[in-house]
């Protein structure tokens, strides 16, 4: 049985027990949070409905991206500018999939 859900403007595929990560989630090390729900398909069976299935899933911790280096520049005018970015994700656990 796997369960493809959004999170962060994205869709995953996930099953029970796997560890993924996903954009910035607010809560503890050890909370559970619910991911909203595609798709979910168990033994051929094929189930769209939004509302039928919950994942839930144990928040493990809090990790960085890689770091992106963004350089403006501007030819003859003297014009530079440097900027960075790292994303900040959350590592989650899958616990179950189960109806609701």
């Amino acid at each position: 049985m796997y369960a493809i859900v959004r999170c962060g403007g994205r869709q995953q595929k996930v099953s029970v027990g796997d560890v993924l990560e996903v954009d910035k989630v607010a809560g503890e090390v050890g909370s559970t949070v619910s991911l909203p729900t595609v798709l979910v398909v168990n033994d051929g069976d094929v189930t769209t409905e939004t509302g039928k299935f919950l994942v839930a899933a144990e928040i493990l911790g809090e990790t960085k991206g890689p770091k992106i280096r963004i350089l403006k520049y501007k030819n003859k005018s003297g014009y530079k500018k440097r900027q960075g970015h790292r994303q900040r994700y959350t590592q989650v656990k899958i616990t179950g999939i189960n109806q609701a």
